[in-house]
């Protein structure tokens, strides 16, 4: 295989460069997306608004829930995947925020409080990455 004077010119002026700059950009692309992405506390902002004292209005759950959810939502008619319930609870408070950024995914323990007294909880879970921000996940405690 012959090189091209331009490729071989190109690929002369990569090895000579990597060695001595080790951090060019594309070489620490993964490390910045790492860094980008939401942070735990815009995560917690979010989901206070999204899911409200009763839980998420009809425009939330178009707009702010990923394809995944709504899809499970169409499976489960006879549960709210969002709220883990049958019912709307009479408030809902959110726990701290974690973030893994090489995971990519930001998260936190919702609380339902229903009328008995008691109390549900489910964890919900925000990509990191996602413009605008919502909701990617939600798994029910049991």
């Amino acid at each position: 295989m012959m090189l091209k004077p331009y490729r071989l010119g190109a690929l002369l002026l990569t090895l000579l460069v990597l060695p001595v700059m080790p951090s060019v950009p594309a070489l620490a692309a993964p490390a910045a997306v790492a860094g980008r992405g939401h942070t735990a506390a815009q995560i917690s902002e979010f989901l206070i608004g999204f899911y409200g004292d009763h839980g998420p209005s009809e425009q939330d759950r178009e707009n702010q829930v990923s394809q995944i959810l709504k899809e499970r939502q169409q499976l489960n008619e006879e549960v709210d995947v969002l709220l883990c319930a049958h019912d709307e609870p009479q408030d809902i408070s959110i726990g701290p925020v974690t973030v893994a950024k090489t995971a990519s995914v930001g998260w936190a323990t919702v609380t339902t409080h229903w009328a008995a007294g008691t109390t549900d909880t489910f964890t919900a879970y925000v990509r990191l990455d996602s413009n605008p921000i919502r909701l990617d996940d939600v798994i029910c405690a049991g």
